[in-house]
Order: structure tokens, then sequence, then C-alpha cells
């Protein structure tokens, strides 16, 4: 592990103004990706801004049809929540105990790995990304891999998620890392019909001829013949690109199947 400064931020200024006065700075949240990067000598940081210490950031609350979840919010507490039971369902769900104890929301949609459940929540549920700058609608936020909309420095505070008339996530998870080769929400909210894939493309994507069908159809038949273009999927050595086209209908349909239960 490379040399580095460690500096812990007392609020949402001090980190952006040590921030702005480094160099090469990067924000720590839980660490469940940053810290394994540094064992790896993936990334040469000169100073890690750790924003832990920071009071309000892991509030979760439900207002007027809102679930909003800090940014600092661990998954397992996530996964407590009851307003959104696919949104707790989905936290439940990522990695193993020791992740779920200390991977946050804010960190894991930050990071934006093509392979994290949260985005899937986001773009299913129509979620809104606030920062201590603005507000990115979801639909928004996923840019490409491990890109995001958030400018230099900026830092998320919280995500709104609308509480939906009903919704669930179906995951095929590789068993080791229990990360998403391919994970698929299905929602049907007071916009309409939404689903959000994650694991199978650069960063997790809306499927409009999903949405199409099933707001014509709620039910798993209603996917049927629906050609998925797997042509830009990823393909590694847990699942070829076709594979994974294969599992966006497989697990779309699982997640509709679980509505109708």
């Amino acid at each position: 592990m490379y040399s580095f400064n460690f500096r812990r931020a007392s609020n949402i200024e001090d980190a952006q103004q040590i921030h702005q006065s480094s160099s090469d700075a990067v924000y720590v949240a839980g660490g469940m990706t940053l810290i394994p990067s540094l064992k790896l000598r993936l990334a040469n940081p000169d100073d890690v801004v750790d924003l832990s210490q920071i009071e309000g950031l892991s509030a979760i609350s439900s207002n007027d049809g809102v679930v909003s979840v800090g940014a600092m919010a661990r998954h397992c507490e996530v996964a407590a929540t009851s307003d959104i039971p696919a949104l707790a369902s989905l936290a439940s769900r990522i990695g193993d105990a020791q992740v779920r104890n200390r991977g946050t929301i804010g960190g894991s949609l930050a990071n934006n790995d093509p392979s994290a459940d949260y985005p899937a929540a986001v773009l299913g549920l129509g979620a809104t990304i606030h920062t201590n700058a603005r507000a990115i609608a979801g639909d928004d936020f996923f840019v490409d891999l491990f890109e995001t909309a958030l400018e230099d420095g900026e830092i998320i505070t919280r995500v709104d998620f609308p509480i939906p008339k009903r919704a669930a996530y179906a995951k095929f998870a590789n068993q080791a890392s229990k990360y998403a080769v391919v994970g698929v929400m299905v929602a049907e909210t007071d916009a309409g019909v939404r689903v959000g894939v994650t694991g199978a493309a650069a960063c997790a994507f809306r499927l409009t001829s999903f949405e199409e069908a099933l707001s014509a159809n709620m039910s798993a038949s209603a996917l049927d013949g629906i050609d998925v273009d797997s042509s830009d999927f990823n393909s590694d050595l847990h699942a070829s690109a076709a594979y994974r086209g294969s599992l966006v209908t497989v697990m779309a349909k699982q997640a509709v199947e679980q509505l109708a239960a």
C-alpha cells in the first residue's frame, strides 16, 4: 500500500476544503472499494478524506411517499427498512455480513461498479440523488464504467426513493462476491412501470422495451419474444455477453413473478 495522508472531515465543508487543497484526494465512506484498491496498489491518492464522522448523513426516513436514505447509511441499515421491501431485499443480498455492516449506499453509488446492486434500484424506482450542490435524477446519474454525473469533489448526501405501488428485485449473483452478474428491478410506480438493469453492461440502464410490454400486461409472459441486444454487454470469465443477455430476460421474469406473488 502506498503512503497517504488520512484526513477525517468534521462536516461537508471541511471535506470539500481538504479535497480542494489536495493535488490528489479521494473520499472514503465505508471503504469497501477504496481499501482493497489501496492494498492492491490500484489507487495512489495523496489524501484520503474520511466522511464517516459527518453528522446527519446516515439517517433513513419516510415522508410523503418518499424514503430518504442518507449517503452514509450502511447496507444492513437499508436492509432493515420496511417502506420499500424490494429495496430492503436488495440491500440484504449485497456481499456478505462484513460488507453489509461497513459498506454504504453513497459510496456504492459514487463508485458505480457495473455489477453493484443499488443502481438497479435507483433506476427502477425513479430515485433522485442529492449532493451538497444539487439534485440529480437517477436516470441522469450513471454515465459509463465507474463514471457518474458527479463533479470533482461533489459529495452525495442522500438518495430519495419514491415508494412504488409494488416492486421486486431479482439477481443472478456471483457466488464468491455476491455481485450481480445480472440484476433486474421491476417497479410499478405512479409514473408507470420502470425496469432497471445492473451487471449486464458498463453501467446500469433502463430497459424501455420491457417497460412498454409490462405496462400493457404485467406478466412474465409479456416479455416472451422481446429481443435484448447484448452486443455491448460485459463479457468476462463469469459470463459472456450473450449469456448476460439471456439472464436479463430471466431475471426480469423472476422479478415480475415476485410481484404477482
